[in-house]
């Protein structure tokens, strides 16, 4: 075989990997939300614009 068929084979199985791990996580969210919806815990809606906090209020930890 040569080298330009194995590296797209890989390429293809790299994608195929991404897209079930995708798909995976859209499943977790969905699972997630229905256990929620199923324990009536209610959601908060989203703050106005003028509630929500500003980020420069926000402390910066520094990485290290």
């Amino acid at each position: 075989m040569s080298i330009t068929f194995q590296k797209r084979q890989k390429e293809l199985k790299r994608q195929e990997k991404q897209r079930a791990k995708a798909e995976r996580r859209e499943q977790k969210k969905i699972a997630k939300r229905a256990a929620e919806e199923a324990q009536g815990t209610p959601t908060t809606p989203p703050l106005a614009p003028e509630e929500q906090p500003q980020s420069d209020d926000k402390q910066r930890v520094p990485r290290g």
